[in-house]
C-alpha cells in the first residue's frame, strides 16, 4: 500500500507524469526541459520506487489531464489525493484550493483569509504552499494570483508563462483581452 509508482504520458504541452500509492495520487509533474528531467523531478518529489502500469483510476486521471490540457473543462476535485506527508497548514490550503472551480481565480490573500489567516504572513504562507504543490492541475495552484490579479509566480518549468497558458485554457485572461493560447 505504501509503495509509490509513477507513469509518464504524452499531452498537448509535452510529457507529463503522475505518481500514486495505495492512498491515492501523490504527485503530478508538468513537462520539464526534457523527458529525463521530467521523470527525475517526478520521482524525487513523489518518492516513487519505480515506473508502473497505472491502475484504472489513475489511467482515468491521465485521460482527464490529457483532456484538460487539450482545452476541455475537467473537474479534478473528486480525485483521491494522498496528503499524508504534508503539514496541516499546507493541507488546509490545498483543500481550500481544490474548491476553486475551472475558470475561476483567487489571490494569495483571499485564499489565506478562506482558511482563517488574516495577516500578510498568511498570504506568504499560501505562496510558499503553491511553490511546493506536489500535484499541479489537480490541486490548481495556477488559479492563485498575486494582489491586483497579477499573475504571480509559478514553480513549473516555464514559470509565469506556463501559468498564463493554463489559465488561458480555462478562459481566464489577465490583461482584459480575450484569452490567448500561445503555442502550448
Amino acid at each position: 500500500m505504501d509503495e509509490t509508482h509513477h507513469h509518464l504520458f504524452e499531452t498537448p504541452i509535452g510529457v507529463c507524469g503522475v505518481a500514486w500509492n495505495g492512498r491515492g495520487l501523490c504527485a503530478v509533474q508538468l513537462p520539464e526541459k526534457d523527458l529525463v528531467t521530467t521523470e527525475r523531478r517526478l520521482s524525487k518529489k513523489s518518492g516513487s520506487t519505480s515506473p508502473g502500469a497505472p491502475p484504472p483510476d489513475v489511467q482515468a486521471l491521465i485521460g482527464d489531464i490529457q483532456n484538460y490540457l487539450s482545452g476541455e473543462k475537467v473537474d479534478f476535485s473528486g480525485v483521491a489525493v494522498d496528503l499524508s506527508g504534508i503539514d496541516d497548514a499546507r493541507r488546509r490550503i490545498y483543500e481550500a484550493l481544490r474548491g476553486i472551480d475551472f475558470g475561476r481565480t483567487t489571490t494569495y490573500g483571499e485564499l489565506a483569509r478562506a482558511i482563517g489567516a488574516t495577516d500578510w504572513e498568511g498570504a506568504r504562507d499560501v505562496g510558499v504552499a503553491m511553490g511546493r504543490n506536489p500535484m499541479p492541475i489537480v490541486i490548481p495552484c495556477h488559479r492563485v494570483l498575486a494582489a491586483g490579479s497579477k499573475v504571480g509566480g509559478f514553480s513549473a518549468y516555464g514559470g509565469a508563462k506556463t501559468k498564463q497558458k493554463l489559465l488561458a485554457l480555462e478562459g481566464v485572461s489577465l490583461d482584459g483581452g480575450p484569452p490567448r493560447l500561445p503555442g502550448l
